[in-house]
């Protein structure tokens, strides 16, 4: 889906990246995390900020680069970038139908904003079904193409690197 509007697939990373999670980020480590050229990077970086919907600022010697989100689009582009990561049917299915859950965190690459084909999910809850939790995980991986790792917890950690979607 998001393909068929966005022909550069550089200007797809960069979206993915800032508009899945409140990333921060500059030239160099892009250009290395999408194993693309400095310049391939910059020229999408310039063309995202150019339309406002990207912020950059001086932070010592680099450049950071922030998704905008004053940018009129901003929830609209978050929410295009869910649905094609087929985030939002998978929470909403696993906190609709699997007892009681008080709270789902996204943790691992997907929570920093990279699409690496897993998703990481830790739910914390009493009494979820985990037979059909089994259940959800295949369909995702039918419907979306991406592997589920699903970690159940009854009480929440002290602390979680991640996402908090639901809760």
């Amino acid at each position: 889906m998001l393909e068929s509007l966005v022909t550069s697939k550089t200007r797809i990373k960069l979206l993915l990246k800032f508009f899945s999670y409140d990333n921060a980020a500059y030239l160099r480590a892009l250009a290395k995390e999408f194993d693309e050229s400095t310049n391939a990077v910059r020229v999408e970086l310039n063309r995202l900020t150019d339309a406002g919907l990207l912020t950059a600022g001086n932070e010592g010697k680099t450049i950071m680069y922030r998704a905008n989100h004053q940018h009129p689009f901003f929830t609209e582009i978050k929410n295009m970038v869910s649905k094609f990561l087929g985030l939002d049917q998978l929470l909403e299915q696993v906190v609709r139908r699997l007892g009681n859950v008080q709270k789902a965190y996204i943790i691992g690459d997907y929570a920093q904003g990279i699409d690496s084909g897993t998703v990481k999910l830790i739910l914390i809850g009493r009494d979820i079904d985990l037979e059909y939790l089994d259940f959800l995980v295949q369909k995702t991986y039918e419907k979306v193409k991406r592997n589920v790792d699903v970690k159940v917890l009854e009480e929440e950690p002290t602390e979680i690197t991640g996402l908090l979607v639901y809760g």
